[in-house]
């Protein structure tokens, strides 16, 4: 019989906000809240528990977060920081273990199992060592869920935030007792709308979920979600059984499936066609490039709307096929307006988001009767190269630079916030 694993997923407490915290150190007894200090409409990426404790929360508005906590210090994010630290916080768990995978930025899966004899501890001694050198590292605490699978350890991690010392352990022999009464959503993975779908079917708890047999909810799922729901169903019925049997692998394992890039706009400021298409040519452009130094092309181009008037809002998102594959700029952004021109119903955009997929090598190039689709190739390429050596500012369009562009406001920002 194979040796169960100790899985762990580490979480940093707070990340942002605990990076500024330990950078500034005249704040530590504040309450400190990561977002945009000059756009009251911005909204807060990070809280720190003295903030929390006060009502700020994660993704409120930072005009509403100050309102609630007068004393709120607003800190500006520098993403470039964040993402320094995330990858020391990976080596320092390295050197534990040679099996760690990033989940996020701020969260780690690592598989301990072959490193308790080592250390010469069991498993909460090496999780104390590891809570310790994070924090005399980075001043960033870290809460520990531990599991004999992933899924076990990232519910342990949820339900770690709430135990002394930040450590808990969620196993198939405490499942029903500590996981299965919590209420469905609080399952990993179910958001709103799939908690209402499950609300409909009498289901409340994850508990209800693990109980019934897969056949059985397998019938429900269909019966409320249609004939496609099977594969669903049955990653939900494992979830609330703890049930996972992917290892945790080092780095990043999945292919990319899709480029794409979205920007989040001033719905007021873009009202007219000629102020989109400045943005909708901006966000190709950035696909293209990151298409390229992946060494893909598409074959389907998608854009994703949204739309409101202050009153009124609408969603939707629309694809097309390519004749060929696909990484050039004029090609994408041919197909990403024709898209956007036949369905746009006019009302002012509050984000534009473009997207290509279906991807395969780029070794292999379709050519043309009309176009030197291979010389296009190349000159784009030389313009990415340059940007990599001197940055995406080097070589930018002249439309870019009218008031409705964002190219340079987005070479500052890293995921859409500040370096």
């Amino acid at each position: 019989m194979s040796k169960e694993r100790i899985i762990l997923l580490s979480d940093c407490q707070s990340f942002y906000a605990s990076v500024e915290k330990a950078a500034h150190p005249e704040y530590k007894d504040k309450p400190v809240a990561v977002g945009d200090p000059a756009r009251m409409n911005g909204i807060v990426l990070a809280a720190c528990p003295i903030a929390k404790a006060q009502g700020v929360t994660t993704a409120s508005r930072v005009g509403e977060a100050m309102a609630k906590c007068p004393g709120l210090v607003v800190i500006r994010p520098r993403m470039s920081t964040y993402i320094k630290v995330s990858l020391l916080i990976s080596q320092i768990y390295h050197g534990y273990t040679d099996l760690v995978e990033p989940f996020s930025i701020d969260e780690q899966f690592l598989d301990v199992t072959g490193s308790l004899t080592f250390f010469g501890g069991g498993t909460q001694e090496i999780i104390r060592s590891i809570q310790q050198h994070v924090l005399l590292s980075t001043g960033v605490w870290t809460r520990v869920g531990i599991g004999s699978t992933k899924i076990l350890a990232k519910m342990a991690n949820n339900l770690s935030k709430k135990r002394e010392g930040g450590i808990f352990r969620l196993g198939y022999d405490n499942l029903s007792e500590e996981l299965w009464p919590l209420p469905v959503h609080e399952m990993f993975m179910v958001a709103g709308r799939m908690s209402k779908n499950f609300y409909r079917m009498g289901i409340t708890t994850i508990g209800d979920i693990a109980r019934m047999e897969l056949g059985e909810f397998k019938r429900r799922m269909r019966m409320t979600m249609g004939k496609q729901s099977d594969i669903q169903a049955e990653y939900y019925w494992q979830t609330a059984r703890g049930i996972d049997p992917s290892p945790v692998v080092t780095g990043i394992r999945h292919q990319i499936k899709s480029v794409g890039h979205g920007k989040a706009l001033r719905w007021n400021l873009y009202t007219r066609l000629e102020d989109i298409e400045v943005v909708l040519l901006e966000l190709v452009i950035e696909v293209c490039q990151r298409a390229r130094r992946y060494r893909y092309m598409g074959s389907v181009v998608s854009i994703a709307v949204s739309e409101t008037d202050g009153n009124r809002s609408n969603s939707y998102s629309r694809q097309m096929t390519l004749p060929e594959p696909s990484s050039l700029t004029h090609e994408i952004a041919a197909a990403a307006y024709h898209l956007f021109i036949d369905h746009w119903t006019g009302m002012p955009l509050s984000r534009l988001s473009i997207s290509i997929s279906h991807l395969t090598d780029d070794s292999v190039l379709q050519l043309t009767l009309f176009d030197d689709r291979e010389r296009t190739y190349r000159r784009e390429r030389t313009i990415d190269q340059i940007k990599t050596r001197y940055g995406s500012k080097a070589l930018i369009r002249a439309s870019s630079l009218l008031e409705s562009g964002v190219a340079l406001e987005r070479a500052e920002q890293i995921g859409g916030h500040y370096k």
